[in-house]
Formats: C-alpha cells, structure tokens, sequence
C-alpha cells in the first residue's frame, strides 16, 4: 500500500472515530486538530473527497462533515491491527461472574447480560445444539419400585429429566442391570448416534427387562432427537431505543428501529445471523447489507461460535446499528463466548 493509500486509511479511521465517539458528522479541521496525521486541512479535505468518490464516506443533509458508509466500516473493520484486550481485572471479573451460573441456563442468562452491558448492544446467545453436543451420563433413579426418572447430561451442560412408568415394579439388581445396559448404549456418543444406539437396544435386551427397556428407549429417543425450535436467549434490546437516531427513516421502511425490533422478534431471522458463526475463535463482522436481512440493513452483527474440546455448541454475538466501537465490541463477543465454553466444557 503506498504512503498516499495508507494516509487516506488513516483519515478514514479518524472519520469512523470520531463518528462513532460523537455521532456528529466529521470535518478536515476536525481531524487535523484531533489527529496528528502530518497533513495539511488541504490535504485531508482532498483525502475526504477522494474517500467519497470512492463510496467509503458520504456527505449528510445538515452538515458539510462526512460520516462512513458501510464500505468505509467493512475497510475499517478488515484492517483492524490492534484490538484492545479486556484487561486481566475485567476478564477475571466475566469468568468469576459466569461461573457462578447454577446451570446451563443461568451461565447463558448471565453472559447475555454481561454482554449486553459490555457493548451497549443486544446480545443473543443460542442453546447447544443438540447435533454438536454428546451424552456426558445418564442417571437412572428409582422414584418408586415402578416409576424411574432418566437424567440425561451432555457436555454441554444441558441436563433433561424424564419420567419413565414401568407399568410394574423393578428390584435393584434389576435397576443396576438397567443402568449399565443403558449407559453403555449412550456414554460418549454425539446425540445423533445416541439415538440410534438406544433404538436398536430393545432387540438385544435380556427377554426379562425388554418391557422395560423399550418403555426406556422411546423415552430417551424423544429427548435425543434434536428439536427443530432452536432457543435462544436475548438481552439489552432497550440499548437500541438509546440509540434511535442511528436507525433514522420512516418508521416501516426495512432498518428502521422499528422494524429492526420486530424481526428480533422472529427468532429465526436472528438463528440466521449467527448461523455463520459456529467457528469457536474467529469473530464474524456483517455490516449493513451483508446481513442479508432486509430489516437489519442499517444494523451490524458481531458473532462467533462457542464451545470447548474442539466442538462448537452454538453462536454468539452482538447486533447494534452500523456506529459501533467495533474493536471493543470484537474483543468483548471474543472473550465472553471463550468463557461460556470453558464454564459449559469443565461441567
């Protein structure tokens, strides 16, 4: 890149900047006294024009200042060099707080809301898919001598009880029998296979607890199979209200804050933002349009996948309107979707 590129990079950056900081429309006085880029007004109002010839800043209606388009974030975005780390005190605070979750749902609850309030965005986090995640253990307990409740746990952290009626009564050597049969079928495999496993159990077992074992098995297979309603969890939503001049335009036109709200609303416009998210480490910026959704055309949505041991359980992220501090928002989406992994992967 020669000097002249890298100076109008810079020029660039100071305009996304200070937008972002000021949410006023940014001018050449205003970045030669801000910035110490070197350069005349001259020189940086000649850059200015060159950058909006180009389609990275465009001029508003009330002011001769320039304000980025989603081509200039896009740039500024792929050439991000230094994204600031939360410091050691803030990642030791988020770890602390998330591992104090009672469960599968209070961690998730927990890391939207820190999310949320890291960014100043909403946050959305999904429910482990139960195609990625594997049976960790099942428990079989005697409630009574013919009723058992099933607790299966996966590596996710999920954990789902079924009540099973026998239609007769069970001793305890007959229980253990039970235990093992099922727990060999099912420990360690993916759910998918899980359930497969279990179906094809009842044609083996021992004439005696066949009865048993398919009361067992459909049970299970019920819980095995994945759901096609994927859940999610979303918090921070009135952090958009707070920023309603970003989403400006008639209030029914596709981006604005109005209908930005609504498709928050339908849960599988946002499972479709994150879809592309399911890679645990690297950190998916959509700006404007490239979220593909209509409605969320003036938005931008910072995701990524989070899991542990190499399988990612579901995705993660951020969507706010396109003036957003996208360095902190990456850092903040990178290091809570690592430590939802790692609380979720140690359980």
């Amino acid at each position: 890149m020669s000097s002249t590129e890298e100076r109008r990079f810079q020029v660039l950056r100071a305009i996304v900047a200070d937008y972002v900081s000021t949410k006023e429309p940014i001018g050449s006085k205003t970045i030669v006294d801000r910035h110490n880029l070197g350069v005349s007004s001259a020189t940086v109002r000649n850059d200015m024009a060159v950058l909006e010839a180009e389609g990275y800043i465009t001029q508003t209606h009330t002011s001769s200042g320039r304000v980025p388009t989603d081509k200039g974030y896009r740039q500024f975005v792929d050439r991000i060099a230094d994204i600031k780390p939360l410091s050691s005190a803030e990642r030791r605070a988020i770890l602390q707080f998330l591992e104090s979750g009672v469960d599968l749902d209070d961690v998730l609850r927990r890391g939207v809301r820190l999310l949320a309030q890291l960014t100043r965005q909403v946050a959305v986090v999904q429910y482990p898919t139960l195609s990625s995640s594997s049976v960790r253990h099942l428990e079989v307990v005697a409630l009574t001598p013919a009723r058992l409740l099933l607790v299966l746990i996966t590596d996710s952290g999920r954990v789902d009880q079924r009540i099973v009626e026998l239609g007769d009564v069970m001793d305890d050597d007959d229980l253990a029998r039970l235990r093992e049969l099922l727990g060999n079928a099912l420990a360690g495999k993916r759910l998918a296979a899980a359930s497969i496993a279990v179906s094809e159990l009842a044609e083996d077992a021992p004439d005696d607890l066949r009865d048993v074992v398919i009361r067992c098995t459909t049970v299970l297979i019920e819980t095995l199979v994945e759901h096609p309603e994927d859940r999610l969890v979303l918090g921070g939503t009135s952090n958009l209200t707070r920023n309603a001049a970003d989403f400006e335009g008639h209030p029914e036109m596709p981006g604005s804050l109005r209908t930005v709200l609504e498709a928050l609303e339908e849960q599988v416009v946002v499972l479709k933002l994150l879809a592309a998210s399911h890679d645990a480490g690297r950190v998916t910026v959509r700006i404007g349009e490239e979220t593909q959704v209509a409605e969320m055309r003036s938005t931008s949505v910072v995701s990524t996948g989070y899991g542990a041991a190499g399988t990612v359980f579901g995705g993660l992220g951020v969507l706010g309107p396109t003036r957003m501090d996208y360095p902190g928002t990456i850092a903040s989406v990178a290091t809570v979707a690592r430590y939802i992994g790692e609380v979720l992967g140690e359980r």
